[in-house]
C-alpha cells in the first residue's frame, strides 16, 4: 500500500486548499480571501461565513466530498500544507476530530502504519509523531518542537460536560514543563480557575493546546455541527478549522464550502460504483432470491476477468433485516438466514450476521489477514439489522438487499455508502462490475426509488440534481413509473375515460385520490398520474358495476405505457462524442500533449538573475512587521481594515516554535528541500538558491537571525521566482514546437488521442438555474446543462441549440472548466484553455461529422484572449477537417455560420 496516485479531483481539491492559505496571507483578511479564491476557482465568490464564539477571520473552511472520495487521505495530505503556506512554521499542532471511538481507533491506526497511504501522505510535512488523547496527557516539550504532532480524538472528548473528559482541562504535574518562561502574553491568553486571590492557572491539555494554537481537522464534520461542538473548539484557540465532510450544513449554521467534488467527478475517476440499480419486489422471498441471481452472475464475470488477469473479487450482499419485535412475526436475522440455508443451499459458512449482539465481522477480521476480502474468506452474504459497525469498509459489497421500506434513514445510508466503493479504485471491463444494486422489498418502485435518492444526498453527499441519473430502474416496465429520474425530460398525457357511475374517491386512500379527479358534469374520470396495479386495485373498488371496474384497470395501465412519452438525451440515446485531442511527437512517438513538461526546453535556473526584487524585498519588510506583532491596520490600495488574526497567529507561533539558528549553508539546504521543483536538477537549484540567499543578506538589515526568522516566507518567494522563470523558458519551447517553421512535423491532431464525453461523467459545480433566462435545451448532450458566465454566453448557447433543432448540429455540450471527466482542453504553455461549447456535426452516410468548438468573449476579454484563438486555430488546422474552431464577440452568430456549412 506504499504507491497511491491521487485522482485528478484528488489534486484539485489540494491545490485549492494551498491557493486559499495563501490567499489568506496576500488579502487584507481569511473571509475575503475565501470569497476572492472561491470566485477564481469557480467563478463565483461564495460568502464567508465566520463560526460564532470563533475570531470572525480566523480560516475556516469545508472540503465537501462524497462517500467513497478519501476524505481521510486528503486531510493527511493537506497537513503539509497547513505548515508551509498557513501557518509558515516547520513544526504544528494537528487535532483532528472525529466522531467516534470506533472510527477514532481505526483513523490512528492507519496514520501510524507506515505503509498505509494515511501515513505517507502526513510524512510530506516532515518528521510526525500520531497519539490518542491519553497520550498527549503527558505529551513532552521536545514532541512538540520537533516534530508535526497529530492528536486524534472523538469531539466529545472536549467537552466539559462530558465527566470523562474534565482532565483534558485538569492541572497535569506531567505537563508543568510546557509553562515554564512564558511570557505575560502567553500567560494571559490561558484558561483559569476562581476568581481574585484564588485564581489559578492549570497546566491542563487544554492549555497547552492554546499555547501551541492547533489547526483542527474536522472529519466527518456534518456529525459535529452543533452550538456545543463549536463552542468547545473556540476554547483551544485553534489557528484554523478546516471540515471534511459529504454533506455540510448550509442553513442553520453554514459551512465556508471551498472546494465541493461532485459524485460525477468520483465516477469518471473510477472512485464508486454508480448507477445504483433498483428493483422491488412484494415478495420477500423472491426479491431475496433475485438478489442472489445478480450476486451469481457478478460473480461469474468476476471470476472471468480474473482468469483473464485481474484482482481477485468476490461481489458480496448485504442484506438489511427487520429487528425482532415481541409477538409480532418480523423479517429479522434468524428467519432471513434459515432462507438461505434452506431454500438456497447457501452453506451457513458463506453468511455472517453482524448486528449489536452477533460479531461475525469482527471474528472475520480475526481469522483472516485481509478480512473479508481475504481469497480464503468464504462468506458471500452479510445480515445486518441496523447498521454495521462505524469504519468497517469492504468494496467487495455490490448489492443491498432491504427487507423492509428505507424507512431506516442511518441504516441505509451506511449500507449504501458500503456498496459504493469500487473496488481497487479502478473500472472492470465488464460493465456490471461498474454498478451497484439495490433490491427492496417493496410494492411502490417510484416510491422507493425517491427514498433511495434522498438517502444518496443526505447520506453520501451526492447533490440532487446529479442523483436521478444515478439511481436506474432493473426492469423496463418499473422504470416507466420512475418520473423523478426523468424531470423535465418526460410529457405525461391524462387519461380520461367515461364511467356509467360516480365512483367513491371518499373510501379512495388520499396517495391514490390525488393521482385522479372527478368531473360530475361529464361523467368522466381523468387520471392525471400514472398508476401502478396496486393503485388500480384500489381505485376499481370505488365503483360496483364489472364494466366499470375493468374500464378503471385498462385505464390504469394505458396512464403507466402509452400515456407516457420520454424525451432522451443524446447520451441516453447511446450516441458517442468524442473530440480529437492534439498530440506532441516524442522521439518519434505521438503522445497525448497534456502537460508542457513534456516540451524539450533548456532550462537551468542557475543562470538567470538570482538576486531578490523589489517586491520582495517590500514582501519580507511587511512579513517582519507581522512577526514582531506591529500594527497594519489598513490596507493602502483597497482602504480595507486589514485582519489581526494572522499576525497575532504568526506572533503566538514565533513564541512557541523558536526559529532555528542556522548558518548560510544550512538554511540554503533547508530552502532547497522544500522548493519541490521537479523539472529542476539538484545542482542547478542549489546554486540559484544560494546566489538568492547571499544577495539578500547582503541587503541593509538582512541578517542571518532574520532569514531564519523568516524562512517559510522565502521559501514562498524563491518558489514563486522559479516558477516565473520556468514559464518563461516554457513559453519559448511551446512556441517553437507549436508555432515554428516545422510544427507539422511534430504536432497532430488525430483520433488515436480522443476526449470522450462518457453517458454518465458530467459534473458541472453549478447547473444553469435560468438566471439569465429561460430555453428549453432539446439538443445537448446531456441532461443537465452547466452554468454559463454571462448572458451572452447564454445566448450563444440558444443559438447553437436552435441550429441543433434544425439539423444544422447533431448535438453539443457545454464544456466544463476543470471538471474530470467532462472537460476537454487545449493545453498551453502557461495553464488550460477550455472552449465554452463541442458541437457535433452531421456527418456524410456513415461518416462521423466534425467537431466544432466555439468559445465566446466578452469585447472587454477579447485582447487577452490571444492565445486562445492562437491554440484553438492551430488544433482546427492541423485536424485535416475533423475540427473547427470559432472564437465568438459581440453576438455575432454569423461566424457560426460559415463553420456549419
Amino acid at each position: 500500500m506504499t504507491t497511491f496516485a491521487p485522482k485528478t479531483y484528488q489534486q484539485q481539491v489540494l491545490d485549492s486548499v494551498e491557493a486559499y492559505f495563501k490567499a489568506c496571507h496576500e488579502l487584507p483578511s481569511a473571509s475575503i480571501a475565501f470569497t476572492a479564491t472561491t470566485e477564481r476557482l469557480w467563478g463565483r465568490g461564495n460568502a464567508y461565513h465566520p463560526l460564532s464564539g470563533f475570531p470572525a477571520d480566523m480560516p475556516y473552511f469545508c472540503l465537501r466530498v462524497p462517500t467513497g472520495g478519501g476524505k481521510t487521505w486528503l486531510a493527511a495530505k493537506s497537513v503539509a500544507l497547513v505548515n508551509t503556506h498557513l501557518l509558515r512554521c516547520e513544526h504544528s499542532l494537528i487535532l483532528w476530530l472525529v466522531p467516534s471511538k470506533p472510527i477514532r481507533e481505526q483513523t490512528l491506526r492507519a496514520l501510524r502504519d507506515r505503509l498505509h497511504p494515511y501515513h505517507t501522505a502526513l510524512r510530506e510535512a516532515g518528521p510526525i509523531t500520531v497519539m490518542d488523547l491519553d497520550e498527549a496527557k503527558s505529551v513532552t516539550r521536545a514532541t512538540l518542537d520537533t516534530s508535526t504532532t497529530i492528536i486524534v480524538a472523538t469531539r466529545q472528548a472536549f467537552q466539559v460536560e462530558d465527566e470523562e473528559s474534565r482532565k483534558v482541562y485538569q492541572s497535569s504535574g506531567a505537563l508543568m514543563h510546557h509553562f515554564d518562561n512564558l511570557s505575560p502574553t502567553q500567560r494571559e491568553g490561558l484558561l483559569s480557575e476562581g476568581e481574585g486571590a484564588e485564581r489559578t492557572t492549570p497546566c491542563s491539555l487544554a492549555n497547552v493546546l492554546r499555547l501551541r494554537r492547533p489547526f483542527v481537522v474536522v472529519d466527518e464534520a456534518h456529525n459535529s455541527r452543533t452550538e456545543l461542538a463549536f463552542d468547545m473548539l473556540a476554547r483551544l484557540r485553534p489557528s484554523g478549522v478546516m471540515e471534511l465532510t459529504a454533506t455540510p450544513d448550509l442553513e442553520r449554521t453554514p459551512s465556508n464550502v471551498l472546494h465541493s467534488v461532485s459524485a460525477a467527478e468520483l465516477k469518471a475517476e473510477e472512485m464508486i460504483k454508480l448507477p445504483v440499480v433498483l428493483q422491488t419486489e412484494p415478495n420477500w422471498q423472491q426479491c431475496l432470491a433475485d438478489a442472489i441471481g445478480r450476486r451469481n452472475a457478478l460473480h461469474e464475470l468476476a471470476d472471468e476477468e480474473r482468469r483473464a488477469g485481474s484482482l481477485y473479487l468476490r461481489p458480496l450482499v448485504l442484506i438489511q433485516s427487520e429487528p425482532r419485535r415481541a409477538g409480532v412475526e418480523t423479517l429479522d436475522f434468524e428467519r432471513v438466514r434459515n432462507e438461505l440455508i434452506t431454500n438456497h443451499g447457501i452453506p451457513a459458512s458463506e453468511i455472517v450476521v453482524a448486528t449489536g449482539e452477533e460479531k461475525g465481522l469482527e471474528q472475520i477480521d480475526a481469522d483472516h489477514k485481509l478480512g473479508i476480502a481475504d481469497p480464503a474468506c468464504p462468506v458471500k452474504f452479510v445480515i445486518t439489522q441496523k447498521a454495521l459497525t462505524e469504519g468497517w469498509d469492504c468494496p467487495f459489497a455490490y448489492i443491498l438487499v432491504s427487507m423492509a421500506s428505507l424507512s431506516s434513514a442511518t441504516a441505509v445510508e451506511q449500507l449504501l455508502g458500503r456498496v459504493l466503493r469500487q473496488p481497487g479504485a479502478s473500472h472492470r471491463q465488464a460493465k456490471a462490475l461498474n454498478q451497484s444494486y439495490a433490491f427492496v422489498v417493496s410494492r411502490n418502485f417510484a416510491e422507493t426509488a425517491g427514498a433511495l435518492r434522498d438517502r444518496l444526498v443526505a447520506g453520501a453527499g451526492f447533490e440532487r440534481r446529479e442523483v436521478t441519473e444515478f439511481v436506474t430502474a432493473a426492469k423496463a416496465d418499473q422504470a416507466r413509473l420512475d418520473l423523478e429520474g426523468r424531470v423535465g425530460r418526460v410529457v405525461v398525457r391524462p387519461v380520461a375515460i367515461t364511467l356509467t357511475e360516480k365512483p367513491d374517491l371518499k373510501r379512495v386512500p388520499k396517495p391514490v385520490r390525488d393521482k385522479v379527479s372527478w368531473d360530475g358534469k361529464l361523467n368522466t374520470l381523468t387520471i392525471t398520474t400514472p398508476l401502478t396495479e396496486d393503485d388500480a386495485e384500489v381505485l376499481k373498488d370505488s365503483v360496483i358495476s364489472d364494466s366499470a371496474a375493468a374500464a378503471i384497470v385498462e385505464a390504469a395501465e394505458i396512464s403507466r405505457t402509452t400515456a407516457i412519452e420520454f424525451f432522451q438525451t443524446p447520451a441516453e440515446l447511446g450516441d458517442r462524442f468524442r473530440v480529437p485531442q492534439m498530440a506532441l511527437r516524442v522521439q518519434g512517438e505521438l503522445q497525448l500533449f497534456d502537460d508542457p513538461e513534456v516540451l524539450d526546453y533548456p532550462w537551468d535556473v542557475s543562470t538567470y538573475d538570482a538576486a531578490p526584487t523589489g517586491d520582495d524585498i517590500t514582501a519580507l519588510g511587511a512579513g517582519l512587521k507581522v512577526s514582531e506583532g506591529g500594527e497594519i491596520d489598513v490596507d493602502g490600495e483597497s482602504g480595507k481594515v486589514v485582519s489581526r488574526f494572522l499576525p497575532d497567529l504568526q506572533r503566538d507561533l514565533g513564541l512557541v516554535y523558536q526559529p532555528e539558528h542556522w548558518d548560510e549553508v544550512r538554511l540554503a539546504t533547508w530552502l532547497c528541500r522544500n522548493l519541490p521543483e521537479p523539472s529542476l536538477t539538484h545542482a542547478s537549484k542549489q546554486a540559484f538558491v544560494a546566489k538568492w540567499l547571499t544577495e539578500l543578506l547582503r541587503r541593509d538589515g538582512f541578517t542571518l537571525a532574520r532569514a531564519n526568522l523568516q524562512k517559510f516566507l522565502l521559501r514562498n518567494l524563491l518558489e514563486a521566482r522559479i516558477r516565473e522563470l520556468r514559464k518563461q523558458a516554457v513559453g519559448k519551447a511551446f512556441q517553437q514546437a507549436l508555432f515554428g517553421d516545422d510544427a507539422a512535423s511534430r504536432v497532430a491532431v488525430t483520433d488515436q488521442y480522443a476526449f470522450e464525453f462518457h453517458a454518465q461523467a458530467y459534473a458541472p459545480s453549478r447547473d444553469y438555474d435560468g438566471r439569465w433566462g429561460h430555453f428549453d435545451f432539446r439538443k445537448h448532450f446531456y441532461g443537465r446543462v452547466g452554468d454559463f458566465d454571462s448572458k451572452e454566453e447564454f445566448e450563444c448557447a440558444c443559438w447553437l441549440d436552435i441550429q441543433a433543432q434544425q439539423g444544422r448540429i447533431q448535438f453539443w455540450v457545454r464544456n466544463l472548466v476543470r471538471r474530470e471527466g467532462s472537460s476537454f482542453f487545449l493545453q498551453k504553455a502557461d495553464g488550460r484553455f477550455y472552449p465554452d461549447f463541442l458541437c457535433q456535426l452531421p456527418g456524410a452516410a456513415d461518416q462521423v461529422g466534425p467537431i466544432l468548438a466555439v468559445e465566446y468573449k466578452g469585447a472587454d476579454r477579447w485582447g487577452s484572449a490571444q492565445d486562445d484563438r492562437l491554440i484553438g486555430g492551430l488544433w482546427a488546422n492541423l485536424s485535416q477537417g475533423r475540427c473547427r474552431f470559432v472564437m465568438v464577440k459581440d453576438k455575432q452568430w454569423n461566424s457560426i455560420e460559415s463553420c456549419l456549412s
